[in-house]
């Protein structure tokens, strides 16, 4: 499958544990048609030792798409690489971002940062080893690391390896004494490093990741020079606001759709096919709470399908019902699920 992914790259969401799996990503490609999708992390070891390989399963309808891969093993990570790209996926990812502790006893994540020679080893043999454009996502340093200092030797190592496009989380990760949760809060953004990276590696296509919120903001970051804007929390928590209008705003191009009310319609018989297969309901719908963020109803909506998601045999009806809390018929779709 061929795609501009640099093109792509202009807007992506970010891989999110527990969060971007394949359901994620076929909503979220029913809202935006050209923004690059990434999925969860996938480690290696999992994949060529664990058997695990449906792991990288996903939708042909979720291209652009990219797999994130966790490890620090270069003939492991360049077998799984290879096995992403037999998958049909368009690129593949090496995380060198994610701060949590079992990232860090694997040696993989973050605490790669410290270890800059050995993630060029890494992407070299990934890049050997298979067709797909391999990319890296990484933060500006770790602990006591100077940014500064050591983010610009890491850049030029990942270039002169073979990596063309990074994405650069614009936090340092501490490894010691924050949880992940407050790695993604705590630690203070610096845009303008990473601006000053772009503007240092011109011919590397840069993205910034870390407090974007908003396709305004996006759009003001790429005017900025950079190549690249990587949306996480944003983008899951209110999919609607941040992907229903970007392919407008990012691309100059006509949305695929108008409304997040279409996107329920249009998720109808995946959650069909998805239940066909012995699927649940509230496996697909929980990436859905946040489609109408603040509109009228949005509370009824999650409240309905938080509730009866979850219960065996829910359907369609259950979606009908929270729908109806924001188009207005909710108290009788309703009374009609709770009978």
């Amino acid at each position: 499958m061929s795609h501009d992914l640099h093109t792509a790259a202009r807007l992506s969401v970010a891989p999110m544990m527990d969060w971007t799996d394949r359901h994620c990503r076929y909503l979220h490609r029913l809202l935006s048609r050209r923004t690059l999708l990434y999925t969860e992390m996938v480690t290696a070891p999992a994949l060529v030792r664990g058997d695990a390989r449906h792991l990288l399963r996903f939708d042909a309808a979720e291209h652009p798409v990219a797999v994130q891969l966790g490890g620090s093993d270069p003939a492991e990570l360049a077998q799984a690489a290879r096995m992403a790209a037999d998958e049909g996926y368009d690129e593949v990812n090496l995380n060198v971002g994610c701060p949590s502790d079992r990232v860090q006893s694997g040696c993989f994540g973050a605490v790669l940062m410290e270890r800059p020679a050995l993630v060029a080893d890494c992407v070299a043999e990934m890049i050997a080893a298979q067709p797909l454009e391999v990319t890296v996502k990484c933060r500006i340093g770790v602990d006591d690391q100077v940014p500064e200092d050591v983010l610009p030797d890491f850049l030029e190592r990942m270039r002169d390896a073979g990596v063309r496009r990074v994405t650069i989380h614009a936090r340092k990760a501490w490894l010691q004494g924050l949880s992940p949760k407050e790695n993604r809060d705590i630690p203070p953004l610096d845009y303008d490093l990473v601006k000053a990276m772009k503007r240092a590696f011109p011919e590397l296509h840069v993205s910034i990741n870390g407090g974007i919120a908003t396709l305004d903001h996006a759009a003001d970051l790429l005017n900025d020079g950079l190549d690249g804007v990587m949306i996480g929390r944003a983008a899951y928590h209110q999919p609607a606001d941040i992907l229903l209008d970007a392919d407008r705003v990012i691309w100059g191009e006509t949305p695929p759709l108008e409304t997040a009310e279409q996107a329920v319609e249009l998720m109808k018989p995946y959650i069909e096919a998805h239940l066909g297969e012995g699927g649940k309901l509230a496996q697909v719908t929980r990436h859905m709470l946040g489609l109408f963020a603040g509109r009228p109803g949005a509370r009824g909506w999650r409240r309905v399908l938080s509730e009866n998601a979850h219960r065996s045999g829910a359907g369609l009806e259950v979606l009908d019902a929270a729908l109806a809390q924001v188009t207005g018929a909710g108290a009788d779709a309703a009374e009609r699920l709770a009978s």
